[in-house]
């Protein structure tokens, strides 16, 4: 199909036309990075018309604008039902995003100021960067997609897009000095680990083979043409060549790499195609002092007479007065390659009775192990749409056996051996309105924590830019450090996400099977969301249910059957936070009801960190009465995480109880040790316990000062 409608529109659209758009975006870019008044050269420019300190990236500009070009006419035509994206690996093409933008007026759809008139015209030129979007690409440009400022997950994000979309095509222009990123290298391959995993769309990967990085030449460019085709063959891609300056041959390129180019997961040789447009393409290499420019290549021409005559030349060579009328609007003959503004996607509708309908989960999960319970939220959710599992061969140890009646994997769990890839699949896979789940161990999972931070730093621009909600996105983290040897011990992604403050952020640590089964289902039904649940597989211990809808609803709860009952100061407030922790402090508060009868104790689960934020600073955070009511105001505590004890020090801020708190949590051992030694070492052996609690209980109190 997409074959056959570029070939349909090569004979339509006219290469004059397409040509016209190219250069109407170099121009634009040219035209952002270094004026600041006379946009369209109605008047000769003069070096008051020029910014002093140009900033922003040329480089990538133009091959990124021929590319944009030769598919416009393309994106013009999809029919109803289909979806042609671009996808941006190199988010230094900011001034081509936004040209292309301005052009189709998508860009003035979404902020008005830049709309296609005289005064958005001179917006978009002399107010570049603009302060509200940024010099480079991010969600706040309309009509191109993204993967955050991390360079080297835009082919698997664009490989996750096109999962169960068999109308869809992702066009992924990736850099060459992304190339030698490991998520990029593994992409090429780990298409095959998605065979026979369910009916996909196609992705086109065009590689921008422009010979630079930003710090010299790149790998891929020390490659002959003969190796560079092995090197793809090898990897599963037929490569397709075009150096970009003759747009007809560059649309024929195109046309037949996407003749030759296959469904996502179908076995077999798919394409690629390599732009070998040099970077910095059209700059004037003799002032520019290098042959390959990154950024500006005239560092002042406000200031250096000969960089203001080379400037001068060049923008005049583009005739812009022949591209855009004086009114802003590009003129009639490059409308035939350019994508008409489409609405965005409605929204995902917002999700109702989640709480409901993760209790009645927990209810039927009572005294069943993790190993039946958490599989079955999984495919009970998988029954209901779109979803997938991403893991990273991790499955069968985590005790998440995913197979069908007859022991074969089912289809929407796919295993790799890539915490990368695994969460580049399902950030492209939720960012496209699906639901999607990675589950890995507890110490591995810090692996992705800079994509992570990426995509929510994305979901906030898009946030702000009023952007339809999305799936959240959802770690499952088990094989905690508790059951496992020193190198497997790694509570750390908690400790980073929640010290970054992001207010879409939840940690959840379930006390019991059920309990995960609730958390999982719970997170997997909201929006803009990014839920990590904390859950150990080898938990066998469960508790009465009746707090899980407080604890789901709130983030906390006061287990009734351990605390005493009224709203008077306790003498010892015992809290838990995760499995373990409540394994080990329920056991403690048994013992002391049965030895310390005349003792009070309240006992406190925390079922999501973020509820110990100070007050006000996320969704959760406790109120000052509500703290007061579970933690108290004079009695001593005792709060067990499985993870750092810093994260609680750390969420509790200014509202710290002080030298009445103590937190018991992993601490490194420095060495292997045993399961047993680990929790003596931590404080969470049933003696060390027992001997802090009765130390708190038995020591004055000191009388508190009104």
């Amino acid at each position: 199909m997409w074959a056959d409608l570029a070939r349909r529109t090569n004979r339509l659209v006219p290469d004059a036309s397409v040509a016209a758009v190219a250069d109407a975006l170099d121009y634009l870019c040219l035209a952002q990075l270094y004026l600041r008044d006379n946009p369209l050269l109605a008047r000769p420019l003069t070096p008051a018309d020029v910014k002093t300190r140009p900033a922003g990236h040329w480089g990538v500009c133009p091959p990124v604008n021929r590319m944009l070009a030769a598919l416009g006419p393309l994106q013009a035509a999809v029919p109803g039902g289909y979806e042609l994206h671009v996808l941006h690996g190199a988010g230094h093409a900011g001034p081509s995003a936004l040209a292309h933008a301005y052009l189709t007026g998508q860009l003035g759809h979404a902020h008005p100021a830049l709309r296609q008139d005289a005064a958005g015209l001179r917006e978009l030129v002399t107010g570049f960067p603009q302060p509200d979007i940024g010099g480079e690409i991010t969600p706040m440009i309309p009509g191109h997609l993204h993967t955050g400022g991390q360079l080297g997950p835009a082919l698997a994000i664009g490989q996750g897009t096109v999962l169960d979309a068999p109308h869809r095509l992702t066009v992924v222009l990736i850099g060459d000095g992304e190339c030698e990123t490991g998520t990029t290298a593994a992409s090429w391959l780990a298409t095959r680990a998605l065979h026979g995993t369910g009916d996909h769309g196609t992705v086109l990967p065009v590689v921008l083979l422009n010979g630079m990085r930003m710090g010299g030449p790149s790998v891929l460019s020390t490659l002959s043409r003969a190796e560079l085709t092995a090197y793809f063959s090898g990897l599963g891609h037929r490569p397709f060549y075009s150096d970009g300056r003759d747009v007809a041959q560059l649309r024929q390129a195109v046309a037949e790499a996407l003749g030759a180019a296959q469904p996502l997961g179908i076995p077999g040789l798919s394409s690629v195609l390599v732009l070998t447009l040099d970077k910095g393409h059209g700059a004037p290499v003799h002032l520019a002092g290098t042959p390959a420019v990154h950024k500006t290549p005239l560092r002042d021409p406000a200031g250096v007479p000969a960089e203001f005559g080379a400037l001068a030349d060049w923008l005049a060579s583009y005739q812009p007065d022949q591209l855009l009328a004086s009114g802003g609007r590009p003129r009639p003959h490059l409308l035939p390659a350019l994508p008409l503004p489409r609405p965005e996607p409605e929204g995902l509708p917002a999700p109702r009775g989640c709480v409901a309908a993760s209790a009645q989960v927990a209810g039927h999960a009572v005294g069943r192990p993790f190993a039946q319970v958490v599989p079955e939220v999984l495919r009970a959710r998988a029954e209901q749409g779109p979803f997938r599992v991403f893991s990273p061969d991790e499955l069968a140890s985590n005790r998440l056996g995913l197979t069908d009646e007859h022991g074969r994997p089912v289809p929407w769990a796919v295993e790799v051996l890539s915490e990368e890839l695994c969460h580049a699949w399902a950030q492209g896979y939720t960012e496209t309105g699906r639901h999607a789940l990675v589950a890995t161990y507890e110490a591995f999972a810090p692996i992705t924590l800079s994509l992570i931070q990426q995509q929510l730093k994305h979901r906030a621009v898009r946030r702000h830019a009023g952007r339809a909600p999305l799936p959240s996105l959802v770690y499952l983290l088990t094989s905690l450090g508790w059951h496992n040897t020193l190198t497997h011990q790694n509570p750390s992604l908690a400790s980073a996400l929640l010290a970054d403050g992001d207010p879409t952020l939840h940690v959840l640590t379930p006390a019991d099977p059920a309990r995960t089964a609730a958390a999982l289902t719970f997170a997997l039904r909201k929006l803009d969301r990014c839920t990590l649940v904390v859950a150990d597989k080898h938990t066998t211990v469960h508790h009465p249910l009746e707090t899980r809808d407080e604890e789901l609803r709130h983030g906390i709860a006061i287990w009734p059957h351990l605390s005493h009952p009224g709203p008077d100061e306790p003498d010892l407030i015992l809290v838990s936070a995760g499995d373990l922790p409540a394994e080990a402090l329920t056991t403690l508060a048994q013992r002391l009801r049965a030895e310390r009868p005349d003792l009070r104790l309240r006992y406190v689960h925390i079922h999501d960190l973020t509820a110990l934020a100070e007050d006000g600073t996320r969704p959760l955070a406790l109120t000052p009465d509500a703290f007061a009511r579970h933690f108290g105001t004079r009695a001593s505590i005792v709060l067990a995480t499985s993870g750092h004890p810093a994260d609680i020090h750390a969420l509790l801020g200014r509202r710290h109880p002080g030298p009445r708190l103590t937190v018991l949590g992993y601490r490194d051992p420095g060495r292997p040790v045993s399961q047993g030694h680990l929790r003596q070492l931590c404080g969470l052996d049933d003696a060390s316990l027992w001997q802090l609690a009765t130390t708190l209980t038995d020591a004055p109190k000191e009388i508190p000062v009104p």
